[in-house]
């Protein structure tokens, strides 16, 4: 019988640096998340997942069993971001982002158990009613996944992304709690 491995996360710790680093310069990952042109360098991660004022972002290192997969964090959305969204400042909105940093582990439905764990720990432990992504609209493998986990597309965002030279379309993706 065959033991399956528990999908789990943990707070992201400044030793995980070593594990960004690898996945933030492998073109692979790149190619989905932040760019081909911007492998990180240490500053790079330092800045961007290690700063000294988080702005209420969470962020969490990816386990496979005790093995560092990926990347996720979240944050309540602010009542800018939400008025510009359409949304009612006083919503509990949740904005996420992920990645899954090994690429043998694409493609294995861990996206998606990663995306629905974390939208019911969002529900249930922080009462939120919407939690939002924006993946780039070329994204397809990405928009299936968080389809999959009760995602829809509510707005197009013009040329909303930095992405390898250019401004990119991406999707307004909300999950909502009384789907």
């Amino acid at each position: 019988m065959r033991e399956e491995r528990q999908l789990g996360i943990r707070k992201l710790a400044p030793e995980d640096a070593v594990h960004l680093r690898v996945w933030l310069n492998d073109e692979r990952v790149l190619t989905y998340y932040e760019g081909r042109d911007r492998p990180h360098d240490d500053a790079m991660i330092r800045a961007n997942f290690f700063p000294e004022d988080d702005e209420g972002v969470s962020r969490f290192l990816v386990l496979f069993g005790e093995e560092p997969i990926g990347y996720v964090q979240y944050y309540p959305v602010d009542s800018q971001d939400k008025l510009a969204y359409g949304y009612s400042p006083d919503e509990a909105i949740y904005g996420m982002d992920q990645f899954i940093g090994e690429p043998v582990y694409w493609n294995k439905g861990l996206g998606s158990r990663l995306v629905s764990s974390v939208v019911q720990a969002l529900s249930t432990e922080k009462h939120a009613t919407r939690v939002i992504m924006d993946p780039q609209a070329w994204n397809r493998r990405a928009i299936r996944c968080y389809e999959k986990c009760g995602f829809r597309k509510v707005k197009l965002l013009p040329r909303h992304e930095w992405h390898e030279g250019k401004k990119r379309n991406c999707w307004l993706m909300e999950w909502r709690a009384e789907d």
